[in-house]
């Protein structure tokens, strides 16, 4: 049997570690790195997906704020009004995974489905957090954002700020290539251990192009099997840091990047540096934004 450092250990004891080999299937690793096809199209249809968010959230906050505040928009009725959007781009074909469309509460389960309770209505008083992603023919999306169309509390924005230091931490960090995403992990949390809170799932996942929208075996994440293969450029891979308050509200800012070469002033080994390049467009809400707690870099 050949597997991966991700194989179960119930699986492992049951066929016994004298009968396996571990390994990543040569395909595997083939495909984490694009061609330039592949990469023009991430850009491309990453275009396209901005103007679906974009009409989106202008769609939205329009109709709960000008239609004399009924607040009758659903969580459901939303994420089949963002499907319709993307339907509407050229070369679209479906969704790359179920949206999660979630308000208040709902949103501090990471993974909540639509299918589950009741079709809870958005309110202004309350977080929403939109996590959607579709199949083009030319790539696939994936991207998370944050909205409150009312007044945040104070919690709320000192926690999205949190998350977004993490999220520009990774954004805007150059590292050495071959660099595992075992290793990045803890950098996109640091803003939120400083006031002792954190997430329970990986800072980012690989992305297929037109495939799957998780794309092992890379991602950033402190599990043993992510400290495996190195970060080269020309993979796809998410940048995600959140925090979910159980029963109260969640935040997480998620864009797909492109891993690319960096130029650099200096060449420390002659040791080639790398950088992520977000191709998700759609902007991060100002209002949620607490300046206090932000350095001159991240507001640039």
């Amino acid at each position: 049997m050949i597997t991966d450092s991700d194989c179960s250990s119930v699986l492992v004891e049951a066929i016994g570690t004298e009968n396996i080999t571990e390994e990543y299937y040569s395909i595997a690793v083939f495909k984490l790195t694009k061609d330039i096809i592949e990469i023009d199209g991430m850009h491309n249809c990453h275009i396209r997906d901005g103007v679906v968010s974009v009409k989106f959230f202008s769609w939205l906050e329009k109709e709960l704020l000008q239609n004399n505040m009924n607040l009758k928009i659903g969580k459901c009725e939303a994420a089949e009004k963002l499907f319709e959007f993307a339907m509407e781009q050229k070369n679209a074909v479906g969704k790359s995974f179920a949206t999660i469309s979630v308000v208040g509460a709902n949103a501090s389960v990471i993974h909540y489905s639509l299918s589950k309770g009741p079709n809870s209505l958005i309110d202004l008083n309350e977080i929403y957090l939109v996590d959607a992603g579709f199949q083009y023919l030319d790539g696939t999306t994936d991207m998370t954002r944050t909205w409150h169309f009312g007044t945040p509390t104070g919690w709320e924005k000192e926690c999205f700020t949190r998350v977004l230091k993490g999220f520009i931490k990774i954004d805007d960090l150059a590292f050495p290539s071959g660099t595992t995403g075992y290793v990045l992990d803890p950098i996109a949390r640091i803003s939120l251990w400083e006031t002792v809170i954190d997430f329970r799932h990986n800072t980012g996942h690989g992305v297929g192009s037109f495939l799957n929208v998780h794309e092992g075996p890379i991602g950033i994440e402190v599990k043993t099997y992510y400290h495996d293969f190195g970060l080269e450029a020309g993979m796809v891979i998410t940048n995600e840091p959140g925090y979910y308050e159980d029963g109260n509200f969640g935040a997480r800012i998620e864009n797909v990047c492109i891993i690319v070469d960096k130029e650099t002033p200096h060449n420390y080994g002659r040791t080639k540096y790398l950088i992520l390049e977000s191709v998700s467009l759609c902007p991060i809400q100002a209002k949620l934004i607490m300046p206090s707690l932000t350095e001159p870099r991240e507001i640039e």
